[in-house]
């Protein structure tokens, strides 16, 4: 079953559907995602694109959501966390699971994406402004540059800085949440995104 996708880039987010039922399955499949009755976002504020088609190599994903949202592990410790990645910054919780010391843990993450909920993305240069809000994203571990946490999550980023914050809180991890396309002044839609200077408008659900 074909499902709804909105992939960050570094100059813009492409929207569309994607032949895969599950968006993780999409990304960590294949070396391209193919982007069926696309729109393609750009962060510079220009006009949406419309496109029958669209192709985005899965290493330039920053951060990707769809409508088939995912709740992660069934017994996990959430916790508060805020991403750097490109131009974006994305806030929400990520799970680890009970016992997790980041000292100790010998077994290396798999896969290019971690599972973040209750996702709040805005542009870095007007992090406070307009912002998408979904119930979980995927978002790529290799590209992030700053973490901001409650544990040592660094241990998730390769080569990313980290930040040690205060005490855990817990949220809720089923609030209705408005669709990506609002990031960019009203333009309906996203595509993959780029360094935006000054800030630019996200697309607007």
């Amino acid at each position: 079953m074909p499902i709804r996708v909105e992939l960050y880039g570094a100059a813009g987010v492409a929207i569309g559907i994607v032949a895969r039922p599950r968006l993780r399955d999409a990304l960590e499949g294949d070396r391209e995602v193919l982007v069926e009755s696309a729109a393609w976002h750009p962060l510079d504020g220009s006009a949406a694109q419309p496109r029958r088609e669209l192709s985005v190599a899965g290493d330039d994903i920053l951060v990707a959501i769809s409508d088939d949202t995912e709740d992660g592990p069934v017994h996990a410790q959430w916790h508060d966390i805020a991403l750097d990645v490109g131009p974006y910054r994305v806030s929400g919780q990520m799970p680890t699971m009970p016992g997790f010391d980041p000292g100790r843990a010998l077994a290396r993450p798999t896969g290019e994406f971690v599972l973040i909920r209750d996702v709040r993305i805005a542009l870095l240069g007007d992090s406070d402004g307009p912002a998408i809000e979904q119930r979980s994203a995927f978002v790529n571990r290799y590209v992030v540059d700053r973490v901001a946490a409650d544990l040592m999550l660094g241990f998730f980023f390769p080569g990313a800085e980290m930040v040690l914050t205060g005490g855990h809180q817990q949220s809720s991890a089923g609030a209705s949440l408005t669709p990506a396309a609002t990031l960019a002044s009203g333009a309906p839609g996203s595509a993959p995104v780029a360094d935006p200077s000054p800030a630019p408008a996200l697309p607007a659900s």
